[in-house]
């Protein structure tokens, strides 16, 4: 039996650690379907936008190490943080196998995400369960931290920050990755999720209501069916249309609160795509910062782990 009385199983999405993993990362993604060519190119020149490579590795490593420090500190010798990513090594079920390894009977799961949806965080909580059922392992899941203070006031003080360096009619608009509509019509409370953090931000931070923000959807999947909308492409193309009225909007401040890490939806869909869009429009753009190892979130986010 291991000294440490519970294990954590902190997860994150995953990302390819170097260029040759890129394809069976994209495999992995599309349930073991093989990209086209096509598909597999434009991904690659998308991470070559950035960089070559997403940071998302060594991000979510550092969240990692961030979170144990807390954990050390308030409850010492008392937890120990294993790594699970659901696209990418190593695996959720891989952690959940270390977990078993090292003697542990109860594992609180915990995902690099804020909003809950069945789609995403019920599945990483899901694959831990499934993993640690066969070896009598108790499972407990932080499902929401949508609301928690150290994430708002994190985003609200960046966000007043960077309001000041914008115009004054600025819109903020608030974004998260897209799922499929089929979800959301079976009742998933995802968008509820992303609302209560906006709201809370906005007041925080002191926007009026609508007048001066709004929700947008983003990184939308490439499949037939349809995604959650608006786009932020199309709400930027919209907000471009008030040029010319007796109320312009000028900038474009986006709060992309669903993701807690610089990678590619944000470092491409954001700071390259968007901003492009916006510039088109000659609107100002700017983006507030993740939450990347910022300490007190992990420290906030540790304490919710002790508490479960």
């Amino acid at each position: 039996m291991s000294k440490v009385r519970t294990a954590v199983v902190l997860m994150a999405y995953g990302t390819p650690r170097t260029k040759e993993e890129i394809l069976p990362y994209y495999t992995d993604i599309r349930r073991g379907r093989a990209p086209t060519d096509e598909q597999l190119t434009d991904l690659t020149n998308r991470y070559e936008a950035i960089g070559g490579l997403s940071p998302l590795k060594q991000l979510t490593e550092a969240q990692r190490d961030a979170l144990q420090r807390e954990l050390d500190a308030l409850s010492p010798g008392q937890f120990q943080v294993f790594l699970g990513l659901k696209h990418a090594t190593p695996f959720v079920e891989e952690a959940v196998a270390e977990v078993v390894a090292a003697g542990f009977t109860r594992i609180v799961g915990l995902v690099l995400a804020p909003h809950y949806s069945s789609y995403s965080i019920g599945q990483y909580i899901g694959r831990v369960r499934d993993a640690a059922t066969p070896h009598n392992i108790e499972v407990v899941g932080i499902d929401s931290w949508a609301r928690d203070d150290a994430f708002i006031n994190f985003l609200a003080e960046d966000m007043k920050k960077k309001l000041a360096a914008m115009p004054e009619r600025t819109k903020v608009l608030f974004t998260a990755h897209s799922l499929p509509q089929r979800i959301i019509d079976g009742g998933d409370p995802y968008p509820e999720e992303l609302r209560a953090t906006a709201e809370l931000v906005a007041e925080k931070a002191g926007l009026a209501r609508w007048s001066q923000w709004s929700i947008a959807w983003q990184s939308a999947g490439r499949t037939p069916e349809p995604w959650i909308g608006p786009d932020i492409l199309e709400v930027i193309d919209q907000i471009a249309t008030t040029r010319g009225t007796d109320e312009p909007i000028d900038g474009v401040l986006v709060s992309a609160c669903g993701f807690v890490a610089d990678h590619l939806e944000v470092l491409y869909d954001l700071d390259i795509e968007a901003a492009h869009r916006a510039q088109s429009h000659g609107l100002a753009f700017a983006r507030t910062a993740c939450v990347n190892d910022n300490q007190s979130v992990m420290a906030s986010l540790a304490q919710k782990v002790i508490s479960a």
